[in-house]
């Protein structure tokens, strides 16, 4: 599937969008769906559905499917924004002040703004659709150049080595050269 470019206005540039969102949102209600009709096919079966036992089939359905949804991530020029179910975090990427992708098995990048604003962006995002990481590192490499981004370079210059790192191993998978 091909990057969403949606233009703005002049002044705006672009915005690129997750492209593998409306992916994950469809599988997330299909596998939420799917456990409800089988449960309560089940439950049925089973000697009887009643109104107790398929509101709990229903609350476990819809928390399943809160809990699958992914965060929504749009990018434009100098602004990162995710969006989950209840909230929605924006940063500005072209003034940064710490950008922290920690050691381990975390997959979480998070980023803070010399106003104070927060967003937490999985690598999953990023390592899918690169419009939006080179939007990013062109942002965050604009805020160390302004002198805003004091803390997270080193992460920044980790993180773009593993972004190409994955870039090249799946260039070379899908031409056959691995």
């Amino acid at each position: 599937m091909e990057p969403r470019f949606v233009p703005q206005s002049e002044s705006d540039g672009l915005t690129v969008q997750d492209n593998t969102w409306a992916g994950e949102a469809r599988a997330a209600v299909g596998c939420a769906g799917l456990l409800l009709v089988v449960s309560l096919i089940v439950e049925a079966c089973d000697g009887g559905l009643n109104l107790p036992a398929a509101l709990l089939w229903i609350a476990l359905a819809v928390a399943l499917f809160m809990a699958l949804l992914p965060a929504r991530v749009v990018a434009a020029p100098g602004r990162l924004t995710v969006r989950t179910l209840w909230t929605r975090t924006s940063v500005r990427t072209d003034r940064l002040a710490t950008l922290h992708w920690p050691d381990g098995i975390e997959r979480r990048l998070t980023l803070t703004d010399t106003d104070g604003g927060r967003a937490r962006i999985d690598l999953r995002v990023l390592l899918a659709n690169p419009p939006l990481w080179l939007l990013l590192e062109t942002d965050a490499r604009t805020s160390y150049a302004n002198g805003t981004l004091r803390h997270g370079v080193r992460d920044l210059d980790r993180l773009a080595r593993h972004v190409e790192r994955d870039t090249a191993h799946s260039v070379f998978t899908i031409s056959g050269l691995h």
